[in-house]
């Protein structure tokens, strides 16, 4: 199938069923092979690779925004994908704030969350009211909306102003769910590596659970940017 014009000033259901089409037509099945093997989802996986949906999204979000997720679905992996990229363009605050509602209960495997997350461009614009506005996604139960928050903090507040508060927010969490758990321990090795003192105080006194605080040793140990010798140190440290 030929390219189609993805930049629109208007989107209904005849251009958006071409949209679907010209997605099924980038499908690849060895790598739909490939990916289904990393990503447990509820949809559809057509195999197209993320640079080339991030193409998609740039070329839809330089048309109507809000008109393509007026119209978008969920039937595809890569469609709910690419309308999280679309709406990570938004940044109008409360325009933004109506789709993401709807769009966050979509969200069921890590490779859509954190796509979403790390794209968003709203948050610069006013880093403490998302901030405050995303710690309420902790509290809530259900495991890829707090996993939303966590890798929020993890691509945009891993700085010093937010770190005491990003550790009393990780010590509030009660969960045993595997994806929240992971992103804690992915945000506590960031933690780690960029304000070693201040996490490493933490670690001693944390209340996260075994699996959490064993996962943020082992992440810390993978890194290049810590040394051998705190390494050895946090493998002494890990809970049983």
């Amino acid at each position: 199938m030929k390219e189609i014009s993805l930049k629109r000033d208007k989107w209904d259901q005849k251009s958006y069923q071409n949209y679907i089409d010209y997605l099924k037509s980038l499908k690849n099945d060895s790598y739909k092979q490939f990916h289904s093997k990393l990503v447990t989802t509820q949809y559809e996986i057509l195999g197209i690779n993320l640079p080339i949906q991030r193409k998609i999204a740039k070329e839809i979000s330089r048309g109507n925004i809000t008109s393509f997720l007026d119209v978008a679905k969920a039937t595809y992996y890569e469609e709910v994908l690419i309308q999280g990229l679309v709406l990570a363009n938004l940044k109008e605050k409360d325009i933004f704030k109506k789709y993401l509602e709807p769009y966050v209960l979509l969200v069921d495997n890590w490779a859509i969350n954190d796509s979403f997350c790390n794209s968003l461009k709203i948050i610069n614009y006013d880093k403490e009211y998302w901030f405050n506005y995303f710690t309420t996604y902790l509290k809530e139960n259900n495991e890829f909306k707090r996993r939303i928050a966590l890798v929020v903090f993890l691509n945009f507040y891993v700085e010093k102003i937010y770190l005491q508060v990003i550790f009393k927010l990780i010590d509030e969490i009660d969960s045993d769910a595997y994806y929240v758990n992971m992103a804690e321990a992915w945000l506590l090795c960031e933690c780690f590596i960029k304000y070693r003192s201040e996490t490493l105080n933490y670690l001693l006194k944390s209340k996260v659970n075994a699996f959490t605080f064993n996962k943020t040793i082992s992440k810390i140990k993978d890194s290049y940017r810590v040394s051998q010798e705190d390494k050895n140190y946090l493998s002494s440290l890990k809970r049983s």
